[in-house]
């Protein structure tokens, strides 16, 4: 794991966007990131159909799903608004 690029532990279910928030620090900025519903069905392996299970797939998969964000933060692939989208 890259040492600059660390995770705040938080994460947030945003159900207008059907999505989960969480957030990086990477040389003192804070990287607002996203991971949607559908990718944390896909995997977990099955439909999540409640806030509750939206974020505890979320806290299993974690692992994974930093690994990812840090790689799209490694290679810049922000979009437009500066953020990381899984």
């Amino acid at each position: 794991m890259n040492q600059s690029i660390q995770f705040t532990g938080l994460q947030l279910w945003q159900a207008a966007e059907q999505r989960v928030c969480f957030g990086a620090q990477c040389l003192g900025a804070l990287i607002p990131c996203y991971i949607s519903r559908h990718q944390l069905e896909h995997l977990a392996g099955h439909p999540l159909p409640r806030e509750e299970d939206v974020l505890l797939a979320f806290e299993q998969h974690r692992f994974d799903i930093e690994e990812r964000a840090e790689g799209k933060i490694a290679e810049q692939e922000f979009g437009e608004d500066g953020a990381i989208y899984l």
